[in-house]
């Protein structure tokens, strides 16, 4: 079958009782100027707490994250890129936080590499990630993964969605309307096949006007209904 909007609207509009009810069910993006107004420890903190979650039941680390917070100083970047191995040691003695010394050693990697395209680009890393268009999502990804650490495979995409940045996602029930669609024939894993489905995505998004987490949410529901 051919993926296309109408169809994938009134596939998913007939499992609510109300236009007004999809629509709050919905996820929304944050728009461009709310992201650049974002300050670069706030993307920080979002990093971090996407590489804790990875593996592990997201409620915990979120109950945790507060503590996170105060112990890291808000993720302040300039402050975190300082961090060294006796600093870490030091942090893997307190039992408030998660104890795993490979992702807090993410925290000053990824402080570094916030600092570096603040330099590269001569402002905000919420203007990077602003002006980042949503036509090539899977570029980000691409290179979140690259510069950053322990920010490959879902974790990009976690990341971006944790911030507001507007990404589709590719989970179980996506890759299935996808694969269903003959658009890919497994989990996107080659560029190849990643690009397929970031050309779907755009198409959706040039038929629809819709943002890409409502159209990955659509997907999502005419798959399964509990999204």
């Amino acid at each position: 079958m051919q993926l296309t909007y109408p169809w994938l609207y009134d596939t998913v509009r007939a499992r609510f009782d109300s236009d007004a009810e999809l629509e709050a069910f919905l996820p929304q993006a944050r728009t461009p100027d709310e992201l650049r107004h974002t300050r670069d420890a706030q993307y920080l903190s979002a990093m971090s707490r996407r590489v804790f979650q990875a593996g592990v039941q997201h409620t915990m680390v979120d109950a945790k994250w507060p503590v996170f917070e105060q112990v890291f100083a808000g993720f302040d970047p300039e402050r975190m890129a300082r961090l060294d191995a006796t600093a870490i040691e030091n942090h893997m003695q307190n039992k408030q936080l998660i104890r795993d010394r490979t992702k807090l050693q993410t925290i000053p990697g990824n402080a570094r590499f916030i600092l570096d395209i603040c330099a590269e680009q001569g402002g905000s890393f919420g203007a990077f990630i602003a002006a980042w268009p949503v036509t090539d999502i899977i570029g980000l990804w691409k290179l979140l993964a690259k510069r950053g650490s322990r920010l490959g495979g879902r974790s990009a995409a976690g990341f971006l969605r944790l911030v507001g940045k507007d990404t589709f996602l590719l989970t179980s029930d996506v890759v299935a309307r996808l694969v269903a669609a003959g658009i890919i024939a497994r989990e996107p894993t080659s560029q190849r096949d990643l690009q397929a489905v970031q050309d779907a995505f755009n198409t959706l998004h040039q038929e629809s006007g819709r943002p890409l987490c409502q159209l990955s949410a659509l997907c999502a529901l005419s798959i399964h209904p509990a999204f």
